[in-house]
């Protein structure tokens, strides 16, 4: 992001902001790339957790498989970030936008009370419950010991990976991508360091997997606290009333993306329940195998939603502005990036998938099932560069029923495959479900959103 930014954005009180005066191409690319490596950065995360895992010595294939099981536990944590998140930011973009300073800093105050107590309340239901949550994703009793200790550490958590995710989004809306990739770089590589420590110094084994990244989040949520209390902000966090209106219109517009990331837990669990269900003695070994494709798919659509997460700051504040010259200009080059991006990850996917399988089991017969989910799950991938912007860019200028639509769409024709092709065709065809759901929403999406766009900025423009 280029120097001078933050002053500029800081004093738009008294001078337009560089949402909405720098050239559109520009300024698609300043806040989309550091959102995209924050957020490939991010997936580390989980990917060097189950590198670890995957190499523990006489448990390796049962652990990782035990860590897969967790999966849907780390998406509905995040879904709970992205509630407020997704709901705060779009919103204070559009008062920026308005110049209502006021309203922005309302808003920002009454997401950080929320993403507290969410995390809070969230935190003891899912200890307690954690053995019937567990086996409702597929664990069986091999992998209990595994998927227990990583859950419970992982959980107890829960109010770092939440406010640090949250309060990501909140400071890339206001256009401060580079502030939001530094905290996700500063967690990642702690998490990078403290991982050989805990499973392997501290003999800790996956609990200690889940140690590093609880304490890497608490780095990360330490450095975006200290940005946005520190006055650097445009909007940072300052004391203001409990507002019931304002928290109750954050979790309005934070509730699609939520019930994204949610259904996303939903059809993790559903896969897994499959595989379980028609994998018959492989079935264990199918869902390690899972957990593998997973960490790939995380490669391509974190980073991907990095970049429409991003740039939904232009979308807001130019709609909030009523600027939609510029709103239809940001989402011609937000689609072009998304489709670069998904065509270098079709081909990596369709070519270096034993590779990446190897980093995390030396088996075999896991690195071909693996490899084949990966190219067959990632064959509809080029569909996503329409289906993200769509959807995120919709939610960004508090569109919420659109975003809503185009995402449920998909989701309901993954979950429809998922049911439909095992009991057909065995455990494995499940993986044809996202690249049918991913080819047909993205069809749909484009000729709603050419459809839907052109309307609704005419009537924000009157």
């Amino acid at each position: 992001m280029r120097t001078g930014f933050t002053d500029e954005v800081k004093a738009m009180t008294h001078q337009d902001s560089p949402l909405g005066t720098a050239p559109i191409g520009k300024l698609v690319l300043q806040l989309a790339i550091p959102a995209m490596l924050a957020q490939f950065v991010n997936i580390l995360y989980s990917v060097v957790d189950r590198m670890y895992v995957g190499h523990i010595a006489g448990a390796g294939d049962a652990a990782l498989a035990g860590v897969g099981v967790c999966a849907p536990v780390v998406t509905m944590i995040t879904a709970i970030g992205a509630l407020i998140g997704f709901g705060g930011g779009p919103l204070m973009s559009i008062r920026m936008g308005r110049r209502d300073m006021d309203g922005a800093r309302q808003i920002v105050a009454n997401s950080f009370y929320l993403l507290l107590a969410l995390s809070v309340l969230a935190t003891v239901p899912l200890l307690v419950f954690r053995r019937q949550i567990l086996f409702t994703f597929g664990c069986s009793e091999a992998l209990w010991e595994y998927a227990e200790a990583y859950f419970t550490t992982y959980v107890s958590g829960t109010v770092f990976a939440v406010m640090s995710y949250g309060l990501n989004q909140i400071t890339m809306s206001q256009g401060f991508s580079s502030t939001a990739m530094r905290s996700v770089m500063l967690g990642a590589a702690v998490n990078i360091a403290l991982d050989p420590v805990c499973i392997f110094a501290l003999n800790m084994g996956v609990r200690g997997a889940a140690l590093a990244t609880v304490l890497s989040q608490i780095c990360s949520t330490a450095y975006i606290l200290r940005f946005l209390l520190g006055g650097k902000a445009a909007v940072g966090i300052t004391r203001q009333p409990v507002n019931p209106g304002w928290m109750r219109r954050i979790v309005q517009v934070g509730l699609s993306p939520a019930l994204i990331i949610a259904l996303d837990n939903v059809l993790l669990i559903s896969v897994n329940i499959m595989l379980r269900r028609y994998g018959g003695a492989d079935s264990d070994m199918l869902i390690a195998c899972a957990a593998v494709m997973q960490s790939f798919m995380l490669i391509i659509t974190m980073p991907l939603g990095g970049i429409t997460a991003g740039t939904q700051s232009i979308l807001g504040y130019n709609y909030g502005a009523g600027n939609t010259k510029r709103i239809a200009q940001a989402f011609r080059g937000i689609i072009l990036l998304c489709v670069v991006f998904c065509g270098l990850m079709f081909v990596l996917a369709q070519t270096v998938s034993g590779s990446f399988v190897r980093i995390f089991t030396r088996d075999p017969a896991y690195i071909d099932m693996a490899s084949y989910m990966i190219r067959t799950y990632s064959l509809g991938v080029l569909g996503l560069a329409i289906q993200y912007p769509a959807v995120d860019g919709m939610t960004g200028m508090g569109l919420i029923r659109w975003g809503l639509t185009f995402s449920m769409l998909r989701k309901g024709l993954f979950l429809v495959c998922v049911f439909v092709l095992p009991p057909l065709f065995g455990a494995t065809a499940v993986m044809f479900s996202e690249p049918i759901s991913d080819i047909t929403a993205a069809i749909v999406s484009a000729c709603g959103l050419a459809y839907v766009l052109p309307r609704l900025l005419r009537r924000q423009q009157v």
